[in-house]
């Protein structure tokens, strides 16, 4: 298939978004949809197949290379069927609506599913290698969600409340999961719990049983900021230095925590649409 220059295009999936549980389902960023693809390979825009249609585009402001922030296409995975997967070396693609996502940690709750594989990340901050978040960006206490590697690859994410700045503390909590293997997809997932009060927060990998669990204090006036794909913000004052090298093939966020059976569900259909042989 030849992809014009700038050119969106549409490639048939196995799992739309149709098949999954509609309700909440805020993003469907799927890498065989919606992708706006320029220079060859070099994707500039990314639309999500879920509710509002929300589209995270290349940032240029902080980055000396015009450009140099999008992620490319690989357009055959064989590990995933031939199934296509967008490269992420230090770059980004940010929705550029800056209260979409603020509920999913002021109190809607939320669960996000990410299909990643890992490189060797390189140096930025230490152990903070981001490969999603809406942390704010200016002002406050850097709230919101973010999921990240350390450098050595191990899988963590948490939830920031505005409440203190602290790296990490209750206020942040840090959930920490496993060191996953270079190369090798998974299937990355988070769940945090609906209400104001003290929730629950689990992290879990290619599996339903959660491999970390905490709690964080729901702060409802807490103001996250834009979500980012490949970093933990829009980080235009040092855009790649908090982001991850790697790989993702499909990410999910539901506006509330799934039900077990509905989580349990959605995973048994991913690995069948992607791994199934």
């Amino acid at each position: 298939m030849k992809v014009a220059l700038g050119l969106w295009v549409c490639m048939v999936a196995v799992l739309g978004a149709a098949d999954l549980p509609s309700a909440g389902l805020v993003i469907d960023l799927d890498a065989a949809k919606g992708l706006r693809v320029e220079d060859g390979n070099r994707v500039a825009g990314w639309t999500s197949q879920g509710e509002g249609g929300y589209i995270f585009v290349q940032r240029d402001e902080g980055r000396v290379e015009p450009g140099g922030g999008r992620p490319t296409l690989r357009k055959s995975v064989p590990e995933l069927g031939g199934k296509p997967a967008l490269v992420f070396r230090q770059q980004e693609l940010v929705c550029l609506d800056e209260d979409a996502f603020d509920g999913l940690s002021t109190g809607k709750g939320h669960t996000w599913i990410a299909l990643l594989a890992a490189h060797e990340q390189r140096v930025g901050l230490e152990d903070v290698n981001s490969f999603f978040g809406n942390l704010r960006n200016q002002g406050g206490k850097f709230e919101g969600i973010w999921g990240c590697l350390n450098d050595d690859n191990t899988v963590w994410w948490g939830a920031r409340n505005g409440v203190t700045f602290g790296r990490f503390d209750a206020n942040n909590p840090k959930l920490q999961g496993p060191r996953l293997e270079l190369g090798k997809f998974h299937l990355l997932a988070g769940r945090m719990g609906a209400g104001t009060g003290t929730v629950k927060l689990e992290l879990f990998v290619d599996g339903g049983c959660p491999v970390a669990v905490g709690e964080v204090r729901v702060n409802p006036a807490a103001d996250p900021s834009r979500m980012a794909i490949g970093q933990e913000r829009d980080a235009i004052q040092h855009p790649g230095h908090e982001s991850f090298d790697g790989e993702l093939a499909r990410f999910l966020v539901w506006a509330r925590p799934l039900a077990d059976d509905e989580f349990e569900s959605v995973m048994k259909q991913l690995r069948a649409s992607y791994f199934a042989r």
